[in-house]
């Protein structure tokens, strides 16, 4: 009898067979229990990465119906095909004429390829704005600053991928921007010669470049997303998942919901949402039909050529930076700095800023705690103003690449608007940056005056010695909670410049220069209330003697000038 008890239960259904099966050769049980009993807070924001995930699962799926119907070749070719008519006896690549037979005669291709086209997009789109979200909130700080790093690499795979997705088709809008990465490749000092030799199999176009992009976008980069994805989402796990502020959370817990069922249900959900919007785009908006541009030809250049959105900023950059005094000659070698600085300096910087800000600021702050809950915006003024500056120059750079068509659609001075752009390049972020600051400054003081006052209501009461005065409502314990709950930094202090013999300390230098960052960053800076400055608010006891006396005769109620905030 005793023994019937202990022995373990048979499973009886083939799936328990088979989860039973499997648990006793890998041990995998443990895991997925620990997977179903994980906590993940609930916040439509935590979305945005789970769509740039659906997306990267619908680019892969798109992608291998592509593959089997293009062909990545440069040999030429005569079309020949009954759609469309003007390409009909044309001179064109090989891989151009199966671009334009997939979308023609192939059933389903010209959706395909255009859900492919429209995945891409969202991709990077909500890498961005993902990423937009983790900094703003200062989801980057310890233990996280590895899976910012990941995901900064994430966003830079993603426009390769994008990049050497739509050079493949080898029409004239492509082709021009090869010949763009031609000229960039050739403007870095001494290599750029030889990196575009090898890059391109000999003179620009060469015949090899189509079938080399294709392997870098169909098995290189693709692995390499996949293996940070991986990488990405192991570390979110590890780290538990970052928590907006509230009540009852701390760094030392998940206020959330349970990952089965009520997470997966949601990401299931999530997932067949974003698939039906990319097919409903693909089915109904027509994007990249290459054969309206024609095949390529070197010597063409067509007007009103632009990259994908998220290539834009570097077209921008080449069209904004001058060329008259930019190009030098020196010992024999040219140095085209009218192109190495816009294409590769202006990135690298912008680059270089997403990669060691986690670390600036830990070094600023002086703060190497876990952080598990998130900042609000405000909080965190220069951050929240450098992360405005940056959008800025992008959004300008962007605008920039589209400056033609902007002259030809308003009517307007092509030199004008280049102009006003250039300033604007350097003048813009700055202004956005300081407006910022100010803003998020004057929402901390409005915090202040709401955790001390309360809510204004909008009603004035009179007492009976004839003094008006404005009710105000408290705000309650979550809200609070919220408006309180964060660290107002002070700039670092650090140790005299000499010690007590009067020897100059070794190290004094550096640890100057830092703390005069660190007062960029909290120089100015606005305390949260504290208890003692929250309960001497509350002491007058006015609203207490307005409650006891609400609705005796002494006391009128309605609307009157010379009010008192209390």
């Amino acid at each position: 009898m005793s023994a019937a008890i202990n022995s373990p239960v048979e499973p009886t259904t083939p799936v328990g067979k088979a989860a039973d099966y499997l648990d006793q050769r890998t041990k995998i049980g443990v895991l997925t229990k620990q997977l179903v009993r994980k906590v993940f807070p609930d916040h439509w924001s935590f979305m945005l990465g789970e769509i740039a995930l659906f997306s990267f699962v619908v680019l892969i799926f798109s992608g291998f119906f592509l593959t089997m119907f293009f062909e990545p070749s440069m040999e030429l070719t005569e079309y020949h095909g009954e759609h469309p008519a003007q390409l009909h006896g044309q001179l064109m690549s090989v891989a151009f004429a199966s671009t334009v037979e997939m979308s023609w005669d192939v059933r389903g291709g010209l959706l395909m390829r255009q859900m492919h086209h429209w995945s891409a997009l969202v991709f990077v789109a909500s890498m961005v704005v993902h990423m937009m979200r983790v900094f703003f909130t200062g989801a980057f700080r310890k233990p996280r600053e590895l899976n910012w790093l990941v995901g900064t690499a994430l966003l830079i795979l993603g426009l390769a991928a994008g990049f050497t997705g739509y050079s493949l088709p080898d029409d004239v809008l492509s082709g021009n921007g090869l010949r763009i990465t031609d000229g960039v490749v050739k403007s870095i000092p001494v290599v750029g010669s030889y990196m575009s030799y090898f890059i391109f199999g000999g003179e620009f176009p060469g015949e090899h470049i189509i079938p080399r992009l294709f392997t870098l976008h169909i098995l290189v980069v693709p692995a390499l997303i996949l293996a940070l994805i991986g990488v990405h989402l192991f570390l979110m796990v590890l780290n538990k998942h970052t928590q907006y502020p509230g009540g009852g959370r701390t760094d030392k817990n998940v206020v959330g919901v349970p990952a089965v069922p009520v997470f997966a249900t949601k990401m299931v959900g999530n997932f067949f949402i974003v698939f039906g919007v990319l097919a409903l785009m693909g089915g109904t908006m027509a994007i990249n039909n290459v054969w309206n541009y024609g095949p390529y030809d070197p010597s063409l250049v067509s007007a009103g050529a632009q990259p994908d959105w998220y290539m834009l900023f570097l077209e921008g950059s080449l069209r904004l930076m001058p060329g008259q005094g930019t190009e030098w000659v020196i010992f024999g070698y040219t140095l085209s700095l009218n192109v190495l600085i816009p294409a590769v300096v202006i990135p690298g910087l912008l680059f270089t800023f997403l990669f060691v800000y986690p670390f600036l600021e830990a070094k600023v702050t002086g703060d190497h705690r876990e952080h598990h809950v998130l900042d609000r915006p405000r909080n965190r003024p220069v951050r929240t103003g450098l992360g405005v500056a940056f959008l800025t120059a992008f959004i300008i750079l962007a605008v920039a690449g589209s400056n033609d068509l902007i002259a030809t659609h308003f009517v307007m001075s092509l030199n004008l608007i280049t102009w006003v752009l250039r300033v604007l390049f350097f003048v813009g972020p700055v202004f956005a940056f300081w407006v910022t600051k100010r803003i998020c400054l004057g929402l901390q003081r409005k915090d202040r005056e709401l955790v001390l006052h309360g809510h204004e209501t909008g009603r004035i009461v009179r007492f009976a010695n004839g003094e008006y005065i404005e009710v105000h409502r408290p705000v309650d314990e979550q809200e609070r909670w919220i408006r309180v709950s964060y660290d107002a930094h002070r700039p670092l202090e650090i140790a005299p410049a000499t010690d007590a013999r009067g020897v100059r300390r070794k190290g004094y230098r550096s640890d100057r220069r830092w703390q005069r960052i660190s007062r960029f960053f909290y120089e100015d800076r606005v305390e949260p209330v504290t208890p003692a400055e929250l309960a001497a608010a509350h002491a007058h006891g006015e609203h207490d003697e307005i409650e006891a006396q609400r609705g005796t005769p002494e006391l009128v109620s309605g609307s009157a000038s010379g009010e008192r905030e209390h």
